[in-house]
C-alpha cells in the first residue's frame, strides 16, 4: 500500500485506564499451610503397619522398645556418673600423691622393734619381735629374688598402671567357682594394691590411740568394697609418685615373711644366713613362696612343706622366661635349707624366759632394736635336748603324753640350757621348767637338813626312823609313812636323807623347827607359798623346776642363795653401752659353808648309796635328790656336779598319776644322760664337800621335837643318856 506523503502519526493503543499512576498491588499472601503434627499422622501409620505385621514381630517390637528406653536411661546415667566418679578418684589420687614422703621413709614399716638373743659366746641364737635386716632395693637385690616375687605375685607389674582389671576379673572367677563371695579370697591384687595395703594407706599406727596391733592390722586388711576402692585409689598415686622399681623397693623391704622377719633382708638372714644380694634361685623361690601365707610355709616350721611351695614358683620363674630349663632342673634337684642357726633353733623355750625376764618396754613391748646378750651354752643346749629325746625314745612307752622339763645352770645361777617340754623347738608355748607349780616331793628334803646342819648337828648325827602320828590343831591326828613301810630304827642324818626317809625326817624337822626349815627354803630361793604343818618337810609345798635348781645351786656354791638369771647385758642396736648389765646372781648367806659341805657330802651318799643310784656318773661325783610325789603324779631328779647344777622333771600336765615312775626312775636318767653330754670333754672337778671323820654318838632320844637351840648342852644330854643306858 502506498503512502500519501503526509506523516502518520504514532500508534497507540486504546485507553482503557485513566492517566492516574496505577497503585502496585499487595502481593496476596497465600495462607501457611498448617503443618500437620507427625503424632496424629505416625500413630495411624504405625498403627496400620503394626496391624500388618504377625503377631510374634508385634511382641518382639514392644519388648524391644521397653529395653532401648531402659539402655538408653541407664546410658545417660552411666556417663554421668563416669565423670563424677573419674573426678573423685582424680582428687583422691591428687590427695594421696600430696600425702606420700620420699621412698626411704616408707621402707621400714613395723610397729613393734625387734630382739636378737645372743648366746654366751656372742652368737644369735633367736630372734622376737619384728626383724628388719635394713633397706634393700629393687636393682639391688638378687635378681633371681625380684624375678620370683613377679612372677608369683604380679607377671604384669612392668606392664600395668597400679591396677590390672584382667587380674581382677581372673580372681572373682576363681572365687565364685570356689563357692566363696566374689571379694573373698583371691584378691587379684597388684603388686601396687599391695603395697598399698603394707602402707595401710598412708596411716601409720598410732601408739596412744589405745588400738592394738592386732586391731591395726586388721583394718589395714579389710576386704570391703569401699576399702578396695581406696586401695586402688592409692595405688594409683603410688604409681603416679614412685617409679616401678621404687613401689617394688618398697614392698620388698615391708613385706612379713614367717618367724618375725620384716622385709627380704631380714628373712634372708633369719633363714639362710646370708644377705638378700646372694641367694640362689631355691632360696629366693623359697622366700617368694611365703608371700601366700607367711606362718604356714616358714620353713622354720615345716622344711618340706617351704621345699613344695618353692618348687612351684620355680615352674612359674621358668613358664615366664627369668629360668632356663636347667637352672630350674638345677634348682628343684637342690631345694633350699636353712641355716645351721636357723636349722637348729636352739633355746625356743628359754628365749621366751629372758623375753619375761627383762623390762618389757625393752623386750616383748619394744619399740626400739634391742640386742640382749645372755647366758645361754648351745652345747649344753643341745645335751639338754638330745637326752631328752633319747630317754623318751629308747625308754617310754610309744604314744605316753608324760611331759618332762629341764634346767641346767651354774652355781652362781646363769641358766645355761633350758628345755621346757618335749616339743622341744617350741617358742611362746608353756614352759613346764618356769611356768609349771608342782609338789616337789623330797627334792625339798635337802632344806630341813641343812636347818639341821645349820644349826650344829653333823651329818652323823641319830634320828628316829619309826612309826609317828602328830596331833594337828584344826586337822586332827596325822601319820606319814615311809615309801616301803619299812622302818630302820635309829639312822644317822646321812642315813636318813639317802633313803629318803619321811618319819625320820618330819621328826628332824619338828626337833629344829619348822619355822627354820621354811626360812633356809624361803632363803635359798623358794619363793612359793610354803606349808604351815609339819608335812612341809615332805614336799607337800608347790614350786617351779627353775625355783628347786636354783635353790640347789646355793647348796652348791656354799650356802649363799642365788637368782637363776639368763639376761647378761641389754643394748639399743647401734650403741655403744648398755642399758642393763647383770653381773650374777649371788645373794645372801642362808647356811654356813660347813653346812653347806656337809648337807653336800650327805647328797653325794644319795648318789652312791640310795635312790639317786641311777644318775651316777662314772669317775665323776655327784650329789643330788630324788623325789616322787603322793600318787606319783610328779616325779623329780636335781642334782650338781662340782661346776653344774640339773634339775629334771617328769609328770603329766593333767596331773595324772605316773606308771611305774619314780625320781629315781626316768627323771634320774635323764638327768644322766644330759650330764654325761654337758661334761664330757670338760675338766672333772672334785665336789666341794666335808666328809665327817669321826660319827656322833646316837641319841637316847631322837624323836624329841622343838628348835634347838644349844648344840653343846644337846651333846652333854645325849652323852648322859649314853652312860646311863638310856640310848634307843
Amino acid at each position: 500500500m502506498s503512502r500519501t506523503g503526509k506523516p502518520r502519526g504514532r500508534l497507540t493503543a486504546d485507553k482503557r485506564y485513566s492517566t492516574a499512576k496505577p497503585v502496585p498491588k499487595k502481593p496476596v499472601r497465600k495462607p501457611k499451610p498448617v503443618k500437620k503434627k507427625s503424632v496424629t499422622r505416625k500413630p495411624a501409620k504405625r498403627k496400620a503397619a503394626r496391624k500388618s505385621m504377625p503377631l510374634h514381630r508385634r511382641i518382639i517390637g514392644f519388648f524391644w522398645r521397653i529395653l532401648k528406653g531402659i539402655f538408653s536411661l541407664i546410658w545417660r546415667i552411666t556417663w554421668r556418673a563416669g565423670v563424677v566418679g573419674a573426678l573423685l578418684v582424680g582428687s583422691g589420687v591428687f590427695y594421696y600423691y600430696s600425702t606420700l614422703p620420699n621412698v626411704e621413709k616408707l621402707v621400714d614399716g613395723r610397729i613393734r622393734g625387734s630382739v636378737t638373743l645372743m648366746d654366751r659366746n656372742g652368737k644369735v641364737f633367736a630372734w622376737r619381735g619384728d626383724q628388719y635386716g635394713g633397706m634393700i632395693t629393687a636393682t639391688s637385690v638378687s635378681p633371681y629374688l625380684k624375678n620370683a616375687v613377679i612372677a608369683t605375685e604380679d607377671k604384669r607389674f612392668y606392664s600395668h598402671f597400679g591396677i590390672s582389671p584382667r587380674g581382677v576379673a581372673s580372681a572373682v572367677k576363681i572365687n565364685l567357682a570356689a563357692g566363696r563371695g566374689p571379694l573373698s579370697g583371691n584378691g587379684g591384687s597388684t603388686i601396687t594394691q599391695q603395697t598399698a595395703k603394707l602402707l595401710c594407706l598412708g596411716v601409720p599406727f598410732d601408739h596412744s590411740s589405745g588400738q592394738t596391733e592386732t586391731e591395726y592390722e586388721t583394718q589395714c586388711r579389710q576386704g570391703s568394697l569401699w576399702r578396695k576402692i581406696k586401695e586402688a585409689t592409692y595405688a594409683l598415686a603410688l604409681e603416679a609418685k614412685y617409679t616401678k622399681d621404687e613401689i617394688l623397693t618398697i614392698y620388698l623391704n615391708r613385706v612379713f615373711l614367717g618367724a618375725g622377719a620384716r622385709g627380704f633382708e631380714a628373712a634372708s638372714q633369719r633363714y639362710f644366713g646370708k644377705s638378700a644380694k646372694n641367694v640362689t634361685p631355691s632360696e629366693a623361690a623359697m622366700m617368694a613362696g611365703l608371700l601366700k601365707a607367711p606362718t604356714k610355709f616358714a620353713p622354720t616350721n615345716k622344711l618340706r612343706r617351704s621345699q613344695d611351695r618353692a618348687a612351684t614358683v620355680i615352674k612359674l620363674m621358668h613358664e615366664q622366661g627369668y629360668l632356663s630349663s636347667a637352672e630350674a632342673a638345677f634348682a628343684r634337684q637342690n631345694p633350699a635349707t636353712l641355716s645351721p642357726a636357723a636349722r637348729a633353733r636352739a633355746g625356743g623355750y628359754f628365749a621366751d624366759w629372758v623375753m619375761r625376764s627383762g623390762p618389757s618396754f625393752l623386750t616383748r613391748e619394744t619399740t626400739e632394736d634391742v640386742i640382749i646378750r645372755s647366758t645361754l651354752d648351745p652345747r649344753i643346749q643341745k645335751a639338754a635336748e638330745e637326752a631328752l629325746e633319747f630317754v623318751f625314745d629308747t625308754k617310754v612307752r610309744e604314744g605316753s603324753k608324760a611331759q618332762a622339763a629341764i634346767i641346767v645352770m651354774s652355781s652362781d645361777g646363769a641358766v645355761r640350757a633350758m628345755v621346757g617340754g618335749r616339743d622341744i623347738k617350741a617358742s611362746g608355748g608353756f614352759n613346764r621348767a618356769t611356768q609349771a607349780l608342782r609338789q616337789t616331793g623330797s627334792t625339798f628334803k635337802p632344806f630341813v637338813f641343812a636347818a639341821a646342819l645349820d644349826l650344829g648337828y653333823s651329818p652323823l648325827d641319830y634320828v628316829k626312823d619309826e612309826p609317828l602320828t602328830l596331833n594337828i590343831p584344826g586337822s586332827g591326828k596325822w601319820t606319814p609313812k615311809n615309801y616301803a613301810d619299812k622302818y630302820y630304827g635309829d639312822v644317822t642324818l646321812t642315813t636318813a636323807l639317802t633313803k629318803s626317809l619321811n618319819t625320820a625326817t618330819v621328826r628332824l624337822s619338828e626337833e629344829v623347827g619348822r619355822e627354820n626349815v621354811r626360812t633356809v627354803a624361803t632363803g635359798f630361793g623358794i619363793r612359793s607359798n610354803l606349808a604351815d604343818g609339819p608335812a612341809v618337810a615332805l614336799g607337800v609345798s608347790e614350786s617351779t623346776l627353775i625355783e628347786t635348781t636354783g635353790a640347789y645351786a646355793g647348796i652348791l656354791n656354799g650356802g649363799r642363795a642365788v637368782t637363776p638369771y639368763g639376761l647378761v647385758e641389754l643394748q639399743l642396736q647401734g650403741d655403744q653401752e648398755a642399758l642393763m648389765r647383770q653381773q650374777g646372781g649371788f645373794g645372801e648367806r642362808v647356811i654356813t659353808q660347813d653346812a653347806a659341805e656337809g648337807l653336800i657330802y650327805m647328797m653325794n651318799n644319795v648318789i652312791n648309796n640310795g635312790t639317786g643310784r641311777r644318775a651316777a656318773i662314772e669317775g665323776i661325783e655327784i650329789a643330788g635328790k630324788t623325789g616322787t610325789t603322793q600318787e606319783a603324779r610328779d616325779a623329780w631328779f636335781i642334782g650338781f656336779s662340782a661346776d653344774y647344777v640339773a634339775g629334771v622333771w617328769m609328770g603329766y600336765d593333767d596331773n595324772t598319776p605316773l606308771k611305774g615312775v619314780t625320781g629315781g626312775g626316768l627323771p634320774a636318767e635323764i638327768w644322766r644322760e644330759t650330764m654325761i653330754r654337758v661334761l664330757k670333754d670338760q675338766p672333772i672337778n672334785p665336789l666341794p664337800m666335808k666328809v665327817p671323820t669321826k660319827a656322833a654318838p646316837a641319841p637316847a632320844q631322837p624323836t624329841s621335837v622343838g628348835p634347838k637351840d644349844d648344840v653343846a648342852e644337846r651333846l652333854l644330854i645325849d652323852v648322859l643318856d649314853k652312860l646311863l643306858g638310856n640310848n634307843d
